[in-house]
């Protein structure tokens, strides 16, 4: 299921949104969101003002755009909503498209049974042959395969799926292109991954985060106590001698609700899971992605995540007395069978040396690596035999021994982190050549940038302490752990969390099962295990470790999104007291002209002009509550005064700059 970012104007998600958003009209569905819920009730008590001519003096056509208006604000605050759903759901459809009616070779008494996928349970197992699909979601308990899973990924290169190991788990709908797998049943029907991935991209199974929450419960309680506010002016102004109509209480009283954050809010964390799918994360929760958001301890495994997980050939260091091209050419040779990553690497960088045109005879005698002899190589016609390997298996190949100053290069390439491969042409060692776990590139500028944001992060590998402290410091993380075992990861992450942390992981193996559910943010790699998937809170569908790294930018960028619009909505309520308030008891208190510094003519103006504006920057902020705010590694307190320069400094600024305009437009128009 290999996503791509749709244009916010795609009009396969435009027209759909347009649909719902009077669909979201109804008052079942309207009550979750109290702040809209109230804005559309003072739009429906103004309509039935004007319905029963009840506008206590106020011009018709002033209260029919009132009334228009505030209609409009609701609509669009839905419409936000709908078009964050709307991406989620273009991409389920597109998947649940892809979906097919798949019959299953069921195992049972000793035979097979050919049945409908959908009558397979969870305990069943089935047998799938080259060219068919695999029916339903499980572990592979027999053989091994490769299986296409681009319906899933969206990757076209196959995998290799085998019985035991981390690399066991099939999921359903993929298909498998060579050999025989008999899978045990893992799911029922209806809840696969297929089947959750779809509900959880749909928004279906979405609840709100602890932060949404709490949040939601302050913008209820700011809508309580100006309602309140507003139900009490009524029986004032008329004390006072002023006759305030219903149109201009609920104009009041929308104008003074964080209405723009309340039309937001639920776009935004719609939009948060969304933003992971596109890099083709799942997310089992909307809780998932805002405490990635908060995390500061990343766990991260070394080799695949931090390293390129193949250790390269980056160096040739000849013996005493033999040329840097003779140990080349022997290590060249002896590595042209040799189809490990090491093995072609040590043939890349020997061509790299000038040694293009060189190739071994073909009638040579290869010499596969063995665990016994911890060496390869080959057998030439001429009698030479050239063996690379470990420098003990070597020594003892050679009879001779090591010079000092291979001995000294071996020990100088093992205290720097990386493994010294010995050559030697029979009884005569010609050199090393250093093979060293690669970092990957602009990782170390990563890590820096998440310190600068007080994240810290910590590598963990199964490498002894010397190998892993050499990784760490050209890595650049702060910390690392080293000879790791299962047991040792959860103690870890326990320790973290005990301190106050929230930590973040990766994993895909069963014995990552326990860290995963342990932490905070628990990635499981597609490739892992089901044990993996389930424990963990995130799905990486490409099986990318690095992929943490980005999961919680798109955390920090959720809820720094929110924070911000948060943020520009209250700051933005006090433009619209210098319009509303004003214009409302300047006829009984002439003094307060003096508060109307924006000069908005008359009181009808001054109203209408802020309830437009408060419509129409719900309009303009919808871009950025789907996109997010930028996210840039900040520490906290940068993050908070650049947030309150420019959301909530633009935030009071804007309104007064527009409601202006708005009132010009307004005037000049004559229409009120």
């Amino acid at each position: 299921m290999k996503t791509t970012d749709r244009s916010l104007f795609d009009r396969t998600i435009v027209v759909p949104a347009l649909r719902q958003s009077f669909v979201k009209l109804k008052p079942t569905t309207l009550w979750r969101n109290p702040v809209m819920f109230t804005t559309a009730v003072g739009a429906l008590l103004t309509t039935l003002d004007i319905a029963f001519l009840a506008t206590r003096g106020a011009p018709l056509s002033f209260a029919v755009q009132i009334a228009a208006w505030l209609w409009f604000t609701v609509l669009f605050a839905n419409f936000a909503e709908a078009m964050a759903e709307g991406r989620g759901k273009a991409q389920a459809d597109s998947l649940r498209a892809s979906r097919r009616s798949v019959l299953a070779r069921r195992l049972q008494d000793g035979g097979e049974q050919t049945v409908p996928a959908e009558l397979l349970r969870k305990g069943d197992r089935v047998v799938v042959e080259a060219g068919q699909t695999i029916p339903a979601d499980g572990e592979v308990i027999e053989g091994a395969a490769t299986v296409n899973e681009s319906a899933i990924t969206g990757e076209s290169a196959p995998v290799v799926r085998e019985a035991g190991g981390d690399r066991s788990a099939v999921t359903g709908g993929t298909t498998v292109l060579s050999d025989r797998l008999v899978v045990l049943v893992t799911a029922d029907p209806g809840e696969g991954f297929m089947d959750r991935m779809i509900r959880l991209i749909e928004g279906a199974k979405r609840q709100k985060t602890p932060n949404e929450i709490a949040l939601s419960i302050l913008l209820s309680a700011l809508t309580l106590i100006f309602l309140l506010v507003v139900v009490t002016f009524r029986p004032f102004a008329h004390w006072v001698g002023v006759e305030v109509s219903v149109t201009v209480l609920a104009s009041l009283l929308v104008c003074l609700i964080p209405t723009t954050i309340g039309g937001l809010l639920s776009a935004i964390g719609i939009a948060g899971i969304d933003r992971l799918t596109q890099r083709n994360v799942l997310a089992t929760s909307g809780r998932a992605v805002e405490a990635a958001g908060d995390v500061d301890v990343l766990l991260l495994d070394k080799t695949g995540t931090i390293t390129l997980g193949d250790r390269q050939a980056v160096e040739f260091l000849p013996a005493p007395g033999v040329e840097e091209t003779e140990l080349a050419a022997a290590a060249l040779v002896a590595s042209i069978a040799d189809e490990t990553p090491e093995g072609r690497s040590i043939v890349t960088l020997a061509r790299e040396r000038g040694l293009d045109s060189m190739s071994a005879p073909s009638t040579c005698e290869f010499v596969p690596f063995s665990a016994q002899t911890r060496m390869s190589g080959v057998n030439l016609p001429d009698g030479r035999r050239l063996r690379k390997g470990a420098a003990k298996a070597v020594a003892a190949f050679c009879d001779a021994g090591l010079s000092a100053g291979v001995e000294a290069d071996v020990r100088r390439i093992s205290q720097a982190g990386g493994t010294p491969l010995v050559v030697a042409d029979a009884t005569r060692v010609l050199g090393t050549v250093h093979l060293k776990d690669i970092v990957k590139e602009g990782l170390p500028e990563r890590f820096l940038r998440f310190r600068a944001m007080g994240i810290r992060t910590v590598m963990i590998t199964g490498d002894n302490p010397l190998t892993a402290a050499a990784i760490a410091q050209e890595a650049g993380v702060d910390d690392f752990l080293a000879e790791a075992r299962p047991e040792d990861k959860l103690a870890l992450i326990r320790k973290e969390q005990a301190a106050g942390h929230m930590v973040a992981m990766t994993g895909d193996g069963t014995n990552d099962a326990p860290a995963l559910a342990q932490a905070d943010v628990g990635i499981a790699m597609n490739t892992g295990t089901q044990a993996a998937k389930e424990a963990g809170n995130m799905v990486d569908l490409d099986s990318n470790p690095g992929k943490l790294v980005e999961v919680v930018e798109v955390g920090k960028q959720m809820l720094l999104t929110r924070g911000s619009l948060t943020t520009f909505s209250i700051a933005n309520d006090i433009a619209k007291y210098f319009a509303i308030i004003p214009a409302i008891l300047v006829v009984a208190f002439p003094q307060m002209r003096a508060l109307d510094v924006m000069r908005l003519g008359s009181p009808n103006v001054a109203i209408l002009s802020a309830v437009i504006f408060n419509a129409l920057i719900i309009v303009a902020l919808i871009p950025l509550a789907l996109r997010g705010v930028k996210f840039r590694p900040l520490s906290a307190s940068l993050l908070l005064r650049r947030n309150l320069l420019i959301y909530g400094l633009g935030g009071v600024v804007a309104p007064f700059v527009g409601i202006k305009i708005i009132a010009l437009a307004l005037t000049l128009l004559k229409v009120v």
